[in-house]
This record gives C-alpha cells, structure tokens and sequence, in this order.
C-alpha cells in the first residue's frame, strides 16, 4: 500500500511577511497587488473577515479595513520554498512539487510510518524556517491533499486504507478537487451533498448529467487515484494556476490574477531554470462548463543574457488571455493558469553553437 503524503505551508507568503516584520503578529495581513490586482495570499485573521486568495484588493479592503498589505517578493518566497524542498529530499526523493508552497511526497519505502515521516518534517520546517506547515497522508494524491486541509493550520491528518469509505461518505462533495461553487450547487439541485450520496448516483447517469466530468466525479467520490508522484527531473515547463472561488465574467477582472501568476512563474524561472531557454508562453483558461482553451506564443528570438522580464512580458500574456478570452463567447471563467514551455536542453546547446 502506498503512502503519499501532501505537505502545504500555513499562508506560506503572509507567514514569511509575518515572520520577517514580528510587529504584524495577529493582524491580518495580506500579500498581493497594493492599489490594483488582487491578494495572492491572506492570514488566518484576514481571513475571518472574508479575505482570500485572488479576491481584488479593493474588496478585501472593503471587508477589512484594516487590513494590511504588503508586495510580492517572489525572490523571498523562492528562497524559502528551496529550503523546504531540501527538508523533502531528506526523507524522499520522490518529491512532486505542485507550486512554492506545497508538494506531494511519496514515503512509500521509508521504513517509518507515514504519519511519523509527515510530523518530523513539519517540525523541521518549523524549527528552520520559522514557519508552520499542515499535513496529509494517505494511500494516493487525492486523499492526501484532502488531509491536509483538515488540521489546517499547522496540524496533519491520516486517512487509513480501513477508513476510506467510511471517511468518504459523509465527506461534502465541495471537498472533491474540482468542485467549485457552481458545481457544488448543481449537485444539491439533485440531492448531492455528499460524497456517499454521489456514490449512489451511476457512472452512466453521471456521465449523461455532466459528460467526462461525471465519469471523472465516479472514481474522486469512491477515493481512487492511481497518479503517480511526479517528480520531473527534467521539467519540460512551469506554471501556476488558481481555481477561483467565484467565477469571473468580465476580462477585466483577470488582468489581476494573470500578473499575480506570471510573477510566481518568474519567480520559479529565476530560482530554479535560469539556464533553460523559454520556447513558449502559456496561458491556460477553464471555463464556468468545464470546458478549457491554451493560447500560446514564441517569446522572440533567443538572446543570451536577456531578462527575464523581458521574456516573459506582461503585454504577451495580456494579448494570450485575451486570445483565450475571446474563445469563451462571454463564458465566465473558474481557472486561470499561466506558464512556459522549455526548448529541449540539445536545442539550446545547438542554438549556441549557431550563434
């Protein structure tokens, strides 16, 4: 049986804001766009105000206003998410990060159990960074991101093989990746509000309510997931993305939560892929149905020693949204996602060669 674990940083950036200036200690504090743009990330006490993750700043200030927010610094943010990731590969190798501030560990081999292997590194990323860090562990990716939000913050949870069914029939169905606002309201329509009251829906009527979705629902409301943790040695492209808690219906109020994702990109570039050469720039849109678009371009010739910021300009990415915008026909949005794509490590040694 396998052990996967999912470890997730407590408001990783607020915290970092937090621990570096201790006189912003139990206010709510928030990191994001200052005048325009929206918060990528609030504190616990910003929080019990209604603040949250790409919210427009404005409307967070409305709700709270005293809330204080400070500026991105994706280069802090990189730093310290490096020195977690080097607690990680203490334990495994099998590491699967899915943005600075979580991965999927595979503990599969590890002689220990799981739950013990999860408390000791979230007591090494207290007692080296000075930051807390939430737990889950379970036999596959699914249940252990699950877990990890059920002792949030700084706690851990196990969900047992023996414990799965049991877990998940009185688990709501808003818990299931995927599932936003709009679907969780369309599931009540039909009496839906759990997970062992999904599981007595068929595959088939699933699928002729909501097409692959349904059949994808089928197998998350039953705990299966057979992914593997990944652990890309060689990356062929970054990204980020945030499912958002409401949909979005007008392009205006995307140009926020774009410039928030390309800087956590840039981030990850600098930090960890400098050498790599940029073939494409990415940008991802899922719409209010489940349907979802990719609209890419080159960035312009390949130039040694060219900032990154020029690589990745923000005009390229606006002109993708409204690429992937337009293929919506006026479709609100519930995804957005931002990335690159990687040239192959041989094309870049050649393209030197030939300049």
């Amino acid at each position: 049986m396998r052990k996967i674990l999912h470890i997730d940083m407590d408001c990783f950036y607020a915290a970092i804001e937090v621990r570096d200036d201790p006189s912003l200690q139990g206010k709510p504090v928030a990191v994001g766009g200052v005048e325009r743009g929206v918060l990528t990330t609030a504190s616990y006490e910003a929080r019990r105000f209604g603040c949250h993750s790409a919210m427009p700043t404005f409307k967070a200030l409305q709700l709270c206003p005293d809330l204080i927010v400070r500026p991105t610094r994706f280069d802090v943010y990189a730093a310290e998410s490096q020195k977690v990731r080097r607690i990680f590969r203490r334990f495994t190798e099998l590491v699967e990060p899915l943005s600075l501030d979580e991965a999927y560990l595979d503990v599969t081999h590890h002689q220990e159990e799981g739950a013990l292997v999860a408390s000791k590194i979230r007591s090494q990323i207290e007692e080296e960074t000075g930051l807390t860090a939430s737990g889950g562990i379970a036999p596959n990716k699914l249940l252990a991101k699950i877990a990890s939000e059920w002792k949030k913050p700084n706690g851990q949870f196990e969900i047992r093989p023996g414990e799965i069914e049991e877990f998940l029939e009185h688990l709501p169905v808003k818990r299931l990746h995927g599932v936003g606002r709009k679907m969780e309201e369309k599931l009540a329509a039909i009496e839906v509000l759990t997970c062992g009251d999904l599981q007595r829906i068929s595959k088939l009527e699933l699928a002729d309510r909501f097409g692959n979705w349904g059949v994808e629902l089928y197998e998350l409301c039953r705990g299966r997931d057979e992914r593997p943790v990944k652990t890309n040695r060689i990356r062929k492209s970054v990204s980020s993305e945030t499912t958002l808690r409401e949909n979005i219906g007008e392009f205006s109020g995307l140009v926020g939560i774009m410039e928030e994702l390309r800087g956590q990109v840039m981030a990850s570039v600098s930090s960890k892929h400098a050498s790599r050469v940029i073939k494409a720039l990415v940008v991802k849109l899922k719409f209010s149905d489940f349907s979802r678009t990719t609209a890419e371009r080159a960035p312009g010739p390949f130039e040694p020693g060219r900032n990154i910021d020029e690589v990745m300009d923000a005009e390229d990415y606006r002109a993708l949204l409204a690429e992937a915008w337009e293929r919506g026909n006026g479709k609100a949005v519930r995804l957005v996602g931002l990335g690159v794509r990687f040239a192959d490590p041989e094309s870049k040694a050649q393209l030197q060669l030939e300049l």
